[in-house]
């Protein structure tokens, strides 16, 4: 049998005898999303917030069966950035020394330098809607989505495998990233767009008023374009502030390259307008959204002493190779000082994998 596969089969059996428990702060769309996603695969999931009347529908809902955090394995924390600190240091007071602990927010480069606690590790689910709050979440909101983990050199090995695992069980797909890494490609990647459909938007809803036959013209492109500008507002200004070098280095790019278009239209350049628009829809089609079947993943081992840091360096090492880790876990010596990392890759990347964890000076090698 499969090193994956057993892994999976210990999780299911161990969860069919004994629910594993998790406690998520703040019921909005994504933390609603999460209590209802751990919920349906057989865990007990509490829950708080600070509007009582959505604590009160989550319990009414059964999508939460409390709202103690106490002797949670995971704790999911889906609150507005500018509180996650502060949620989080609170929490980590109380919970035992074998929790691990995460957020969602947006950015993160702020928050992971201001928690520096072993059980800590950054997330960002890259999932939303148009609906919001509790009345919006879904148990399937992250099938196929990405899900950034920022591991840092005081993250725990075991933390992070195992929340590593619980997300991969939720349907997404975790990605490491450092988390300055993951603040400069977010900005580009969801922030700018954003505002981009926010713009767009409001100058569309603006020129009907004077024009009320505009709106009634929308079609497809147009909504699909401006749909994300229909989400929760609120959670915004915290995740843009907290980003703004990156936002505003992104918005400057996307200006220039509008600039760009214009002088194209101006001077009626073909060949120009064709390039730019062709270009784009290449780069459209080749995004990511393939899936991949335990039969075609490989496990590498790599033997890893008990220093901080390690883990941040290996997972970040793929991530710039454009490797996705499927599933991780850790084993350790009899002594206590080493262990195994066991990574799940896909077979065909994983001599290219192999061959750059050798170069940075790890003993890597597949398992036979």
């Amino acid at each position: 049998m499969r090193f994956d596969t057993c892994i999976y089969t210990a999780l299911r059996d161990c969860a069919m005898t004994s629910p594993r428990r998790a406690h998520v702060v703040g019921l909005g769309l994504i933390g609603g999303s999460i209590a209802c996603g751990l919920r349906d695969r057989g865990w007990m999931v509490t829950g708080s917030d600070t509007n009582q009347s959505v604590v009160d529908q989550a319990l009414r809902d059964e999508i939460i069966v409390g709202t103690s955090s106490d002797d949670a394995e995971y704790v999911f924390i889906a609150v507005p950035a500018q509180a996650v600190v502060g949620v989080a240091e609170t929490l980590l007071r109380s919970l035992p020394p074998t929790a691990a602990v995460t957020d969602v927010a947006g950015v993160k480069q702020a928050i992971v330098t201001a928690i520096d606690d072993p059980r800590f590790i950054g997330g960002h689910p890259m999932a939303g809607s148009e609906q919001k709050g509790l009345d919006g979440s879904r148990p399937d909101l992250f099938l196929g989505a990405t899900w950034v983990l920022t591991p840092s050199a005081a993250t725990a090995p075991e933390a992070y495998t195992r929340l590593h695992s619980v997300i991969s069980d939720l349907g997404a797909t975790p990605l490491a990233l450092p988390a300055d890494t993951h603040d400069r490609l977010v900005a580009m990647a969801s922030h700018v767009p954003h505002l981009v459909a926010g713009a767009l938007m409001n100058e569309a809803s603006g020129m009907a008023t004077e024009d009320s036959a505009l709106l009634r013209l929308a079609a497809g492109g147009f909504r699909d374009m401006t749909r994300i500008s229909a989400g929760d507002s609120g959670i915004w200004p915290g995740v843009l502030f907290n980003n703004a070098k990156a936002v505003r280095e992104g918005l400057t790019r996307v200006i220039e390259r509008l600039r760009k278009i214009e002088a194209i239209i101006t001077t009626m350049d073909r060949e120009a307008l064709l390039l730019e628009l062709n270009s784009a829809a290449v780069a459209r089609r080749a995004l990511p959204g393939r899936g991949v079947s335990y039969e075609q993943l490989v496990v590498i081992l790599v033997p890893v002493d008990d220093r901080p840091g390690v883990l941040a360096t290996i997972t970040n090492l793929a991530s710039e190779l454009n490797i996705n880790i499927f599933d991780i876990g850790i084993s350790h010596s009899v002594e206590g000082s080493a262990g195994v990392l066991q990574i799940s890759v896909e077979h065909s990347e994983s001599p290219q994998f192999i061959d750059a964890l050798v170069r940075a000076g790890y003993r890597a090698v597949s398992e036979t």
